[in-house]
């Protein structure tokens, strides 16, 4: 059973003001972690970005039973799900050291084309990744639910935000989020995330950020001349 396992000690980079591990950070090490295990897989640049194609996250899902915390010990495991047609399901499972289940993720990735930014079917570059079943698996991410926004804000992609594929990586739309909202800065706790990550933002380009709450939950998006991402996060009261 091919399953990545990564132990990690939490440094102050990787913390909010509360000392807990950042959101952003958290998608950032899942998202490093699928990248090493694919590339343990067979699966690395000379498959896909050497020959023009590039991996990019399309739905992201959490469940989180509580957040890791500064000089905390901790251990990362993701395994891929059986692939899909044009969709590689992922999963992991974030655990303290002596054990203590942390939070469960899943996520849909696909393959496009670096030039076009179409998707691409990965059998004509010999792009294969057997799937696992552990039996610690959540359910795979759906699109959020719309929810009435009661605010916005405009937002211009930084140079800061931009990732090699070209566009905002998909760890920063978490940062923006929380620094719209007064959830996280207020402290509370962190319990769902999931995220749709609709078209790709390039360096420069603007859009609009909108948001909601009802009963402790935020519903975010990011729209422009085309909608660039979708969000809801769900924070203890």
């Amino acid at each position: 059973m091919s399953v990545y396992r990564q132990e990690l000690l939490l440094r102050s980079k990787d913390v909010d003001m509360f000392r807990r591990l950042r959101t952003s950070e958290l998608f950032r090490l899942l998202q490093e972690a699928s990248i090493r295990h694919t590339e343990q897989l067979g699966m690395g640049r000379d498959k896909t970005l050497d020959r023009g194609i590039l991996w990019v996250l399309l739905l992201q899902s959490a469940e989180i039973a509580r957040m890791p915390e500064y000089d905390e010990r901790i251990v990362l495991k993701s395994w891929p799900g059986r692939t899909m047609h044009l969709l590689f399901p992922r999963y992991y499972r974030l655990e303290t050291a002596a054990g203590e289940h942390l939070l469960a993720a899943s996520a849909l990735w696909s393959l496009v084309d670096e030039k076009t930014r179409k998707v691409v079917f990965p059998e004509r570059y010999g792009v294969e990744i057997e799937g696992v079943e552990t039996g610690e698996e959540i359910a795979l991410p759906s699109a959020p639910r719309r929810m009435d926004c009661t605010k916005s804000r405009p937002f211009t992609v930084p140079y800061s935000y931009v990732d090699l594929n070209g566009h905002m990586n998909n760890t920063r739309y978490f940062d923006l989020a929380e620094d719209c909202i007064p959830a996280a800065a207020e402290g509370r706790a962190l319990r769902r995330i999931r995220t749709e990550y609709v078209s790709e933002a390039r360096f420069g380009e603007n859009f609009t950020v909108s948001w909601g709450e009802e009963n402790g939950e935020y519903f975010i998006t990011g729209e422009g001349e085309r909608p660039f991402f979708r969000m809801r996060l769900v924070y203890s009261a």
